[in-house]
């Protein structure tokens, strides 16, 4: 009966008044519509918008865990590298991406694609409006060169959103401001279209940001960015000109800190080619702009920084940093041999009275990646083993690091009244990828004597990080030496695939590596068999020829009428 009596009332206004029919037509209240838009200000609004999804919040700071620009989850829970960590029961969902059994309901699927699209949404809104602005359907134009240029930081935007659906899910639709219609199916190869994205911001950026604006994207991004999609595709030469042109662009390797990446007060230094801003405290949002993608990821109990004890390092990733007598990488395979596993497994007095093992031989990027027992973490003292672990039986007994603070800087770095979201960046695309990237290029081109010295800058620097210590002594015996030679291909491509693990674990990459690569399933059945002799969880688990990417969100695929069709296998 209400809805009769408003309808019955605005006929009586109208017939009072003489309304016409734009009576009835009502500006959407607390939103701006197109026409208000389309000004300079609207647009530059537009563009920060786009921006805002990299950090794969939209909803404030609870429930954005698979859309984290660090994929955590899908980089590095889905590969050797990590555990899912936590309690077994807590996040079941989480614990199928860990096992390559996720089912199409699977909410961290609709979660990485709904944000992804949101952001592609954005993007189109920005660049229609910014054509509708620059066709003289607004207020002043945009210079050309401006106009020119916000079309090149969205474009990579765009690119960046759909690369990191195509990874994951392989068959996507593409949508752009011209697509009309309803339904678009994903029945096309869409690599093409974010690399003509990505060529376009190559050709329309600058090497030069705004001041005070660190995390706009640049033409540093855009090849480095391109150059990475490129290499996804196996276009060798072309990603290697690209990332090349990049590395000889910057300052050297070997002379930015290691640990600088992952450090709050150290951003946006000379190594950052594209990375997520995050801000808490200052902002008044009370963290949604903050790292909350990573915010299940911090040690447990009494740690100064504490929830609730997801994203662990494997035991097979603390053994990868082991070293030969020379220095260098286990590449065989003979890591696992008589492996490290801290105390895991022990009891009673050898539980109590463990004490970490100085003699081992260790590559020093250990202690930037995983905490271990009896080690110094951070600034937090030494790591005390299970009491900051919420369950050591089914997430292990190392932590993560690289996504945490120092506790020196909570007061600055973490959100009022929620600790465990901080405002450390995302590294997307840093130097010491771009070098890796290049390296695997350079062995693929067959040459291999660029590929050397590449790898070999990046152990340089790894070989300047100062070792940890205990009461003045070295926490293990650290050593980082060159590769005297590349021998051959083989060799080669090992060397570069093993220090991209080394280089850059726990940061999102190690997953995609290996479907890249092709080896995802030679590697991680070899893994599962290795890390289910400590967690039943993984026992037996094998790889099929889907489990490459995962499976599309059933709601939209049912929402689409038949227009999208489900990942390949599943």
């Amino acid at each position: 009966m209400k809805h009769i009596k408003y309808i019955l009332l605005s006929f009586l206004i109208c017939s009072t008044f003489s309304c016409k029919k734009e009576f009835l037509t009502l500006q959407p209240q607390g939103e701006l519509t197109e026409e208000q838009l389309t000004t300079q200000d609207g647009v530059e609004g537009l563009l920060v918008g786009a921006y805002g999804l990299l950090n794969g919040n939209v909803n404030g700071t609870y429930g954005n865990y698979g859309a984290a620009p660090s994929q955590w989850l899908f980089g590095e829970v889905a590969s050797d590298n990590a555990h899912k960590g936590s309690e077994i029961g807590d996040q079941p969902p989480m614990n199928a991406i860990e096992q390559h059994a996720p089912t199409s309901t699977n909410d961290n699927l609709s979660n990485i694609w709904d944000r992804c699209f949101e952001g592609i949404q954005r993007c189109n809104n920005t660049l229609k409006i910014l054509a509708n602005l620059q066709a003289g359907k607004g207020t002043a134009k945009f210079s050309d060169a401006r106009a020119k240029e916000i079309q090149g930081e969205t474009r990579l935007l765009r690119a960046h959103y759909y690369f990191f659906l195509v990874r994951i899910f392989k068959v996507v639709p593409y949508i752009t401001e011209a697509t009309s219609g309803t339904f678009v199916p994903n029945d096309k190869d869409i690599y093409p279209n974010i690399v003509d994205d990505l060529q376009f911001a190559l050709a329309n950026l600058s090497t030069t940001k705004p001041k005070n604006q660190k995390g706009r994207v640049d033409k540093y991004a855009a090849q480095a960015y391109l150059g990475k999609v490129l290499l996804y595709q196996k276009k060798y030469s072309e990603a290697y000109d690209l990332l090349n042109a990049v590395i000889l662009a910057k300052p050297s390797l070997v002379d930015m800190p290691y640990s600088d990446n992952f450090d709050i007060t150290k951003e946006d230094g000379p190594e950052t080619i594209m990375s997520v801003q995050h801000s808490v405290g200052t902002d008044g949002t009370g963290g949604d702009n903050g790292n909350v993608g990573d915010m299940l990821n911090f040690p447990y109990g009494n740690a100064p920084i504490n929830c609730c004890g997801f994203f662990q390092p494997t035991i097979d990733l603390a053994n990868s940093f082991k070293v030969n007598a020379a220095g260098l990488p286990l590449l065989d395979g003979s890591y696992r041999n008589n492996p490290y596993k801290s105390d895991f497994g022990l009891t009673g007095a050898d539980k109590a009275n463990y004490v970490v093992d100085k003699t081992l031989p260790l590559d020093p990027r250990i202690e930037s990646t995983l905490g271990r027992r009896g080690v110094p973490y951070r600034d937090w003292g030494l790591m005390p083993g299970d009491t900051w672990i919420r369950d050591a039986s089914n997430g292990g007994p190392f932590l993560a690091v690289k996504n945490t603070i120092d506790a020196a800087q909570i007061s600055s770095g973490t959100a009022p009244g929620n600790t465990n979201v901080t405002g450390l960046n995302v590294n997307l695309i840093r130097l010491g990828d771009v070098y890796l990237m290049a390296a695997e290029c350079a062995v693929e081109k067959g040459d291999l004597d660029r590929a050397l010295t590449l790898v070999n800058a990046v152990r340089a620097r790894a070989a300047k990080i100062t070792p940890q210590s205990i009461n003045g002594a070295p926490a293990a015996a650290y050593k980082v030496s060159p590769y005297l030679s590349f021998p051959n291909d083989t060799y080669a491509r090992n060397a570069v695939r093993f220090e991209r693990r080394l280089e850059l674990a726990m940061e999102g990459h190690r997953f995609f590596d290996l479907v890249r690569w092709g080896i995802a399933k030679q590697t991680l059945e070899s893994y599962f068999s290795f890390e289910g002799g400590y967690f039943s969880y993984l026992k037996g688990i094998t790889i099929e020829a889907r489990d490459d990417y995962f499976p599309l969100p059933q709601d939209q695929i049912d929402r689409s009428k038949g227009a999208l069709k489900q990942s390949p296998g599943y």
